[in-house]
């Protein structure tokens, strides 16, 4: 019997971060005592006639609303036909970023591994179960955390000594470039000096900066402390292939780029280009595992590494099918307060601080599908909006 798709659920949920606020434009997360952030996310559900539904937890609102434009299209459909239906939604959404792919996508992965009894990774091809992580960074602050370079510095010798073979330094916000530049360059030395020995270290502005001379006197700083890799830099957003083959030039540290593209063919135009030495891919932004996977096979074609963007069930499942790859990104972290996992997961899933084993690495789940339970019963009480139901 072919399974068909009878229903599909997107409900909109939200949880708080405590102790974390934003830094003074009021858009990077920080650390912050007494204060309460809320992070919105989504629930998605599809069932099927077979009685298997495959789940996600995770996606934007604008993720979401582009979900109310195809949705209808896959009732009455082949859950385990993914390639036909990344392809037709690809298509149908090319005026938009197509961030509304990735959720369905990552949901019909689940759906595929619970109809077949396999972990997600064991249907892409197996290549490790245990990956190491890196340790990224809450921005800079000024209340007593990440505030001086010193602290970073004390952080990253703290996440060495917890295990982790890698650390990156998300810096301060803000346009007050002058002292915000010198803090950073502080803090890469501090940092650099403390550890640089020992753990492989990473630095991403996330296009904080204002001119390439400020990206530049950054990288040459990155440069003498013998830095991995050097990511998102300035406000061109991370998309200028022209901008970062001109900084790849005059740098030796190599360059990070891609989180903010979006597709497959974004991606290998930047390739081609040369505007990067590392590639960023994340499953939920590059529509799905199914898009995510495209881009780690055209950078290994270049004989280049893809570096998965931000913690999560999927991103193991990815990483633990990919060769060219290096990293786990577990974030954000901080001394002082927990990272942003939402708290929607049932059973030892775990993306905070203390999920590492002495050596630096997480393990992928190893049940059906996606291989996390999540708690429904959290996510449907702290609903914030109308459940959307296609059908």
């Amino acid at each position: 019997m072919v399974p068909t798709i009878t229903r599909i659920e997107s409900r909109e949920f939200q949880y708080p971060l405590e102790d974390i606020g934003t830094d003074r434009n009021g858009f990077n997360l920080i650390y912050e005592p007494g204060q309460t952030t809320w992070r919105n996310l989504f629930g998605i559900k599809i069932h099927t006639d077979c009685g298997v539904t495959g789940t996600y937890v995770g996606g934007n609102s604008p993720g979401a609303a582009q979900i109310n434009m195809f949705a209808d299209y896959l009732i009455g459909k082949n859950p385990l036909e993914r390639e036909k239906h990344w392809s037709e939604i690809k298509r149908a959404l090319r005026k938009y970023d197509r961030m509304g792919i990735g959720p369905i996508d990552i949901a019909l992965w689940d759906f595929a591994g619970k109809y077949y009894d396999a972990p997600i990774h064991e249907l892409l091809g197996t290549y490790r179960t245990s990956i190491p992580a890196y340790a990224s960074t809450y921005h800079g602050d000024e209340n007593g955390g990440l505030d001086s370079p010193e602290a970073f510095a004390d952080f990253a010798q703290a996440c060495y000594e917890r295990g982790f073979p890698g650390y990156k330094i998300h810096g301060w916000g803000g346009s007050d470039a002058s002292r915000d530049i010198d803090r950073e360059i502080e803090s890469i030395t501090a940092v650099g000096e403390r550890v640089g020995d020992e753990m492989n270290l990473m630095f991403d502005p996330a296009c904080e900066y204002e001119t390439f001379a400020d990206a530049l006197t950054v990288g040459r700083a990155l440069d003498e402390q013998n830095f991995f890799w050097y990511e998102d830099p300035y406000r061109d957003g991370g998309i200028s292939q022209q901008g970062h083959r001109r900084l790849r030039d005059k740098l030796q540290t190599p360059i990070l780029q891609t989180e903010h593209v979006r597709g497959l063919e974004s991606h290998a135009d930047f390739v081609v280009s040369e505007g990067t030495d590392f590639v960023r891919a994340d499953p939920e932004y590059d529509a799905g595992i199914t898009g995510a996977m495209k881009i780690v096979h055209m950078a290994e074609s270049f004989g280049l590494d893809v570096e998965f963007h931000a913690p999560g069930p999927a991103q193991r499942h990815c990483i633990a099918a990919t060769r060219n790859t290096n990293y786990y990104e577990l974030a954000l972290l901080h001394p002082n307060c927990q990272n942003t996992q939402p708290p929607v997961y049932n059973g030892d899933y775990s993306d905070m601080i203390d999920t590492v084993d002495e050596n630096g690495h997480v393990t992928v789940p190893d049940g059906p599908g996606l291989g996390v339970d999540y708690d429904w019963e959290y996510i449907e009480n702290n609903q914030t909006g109308s459940l959307h139901v296609y059908e």
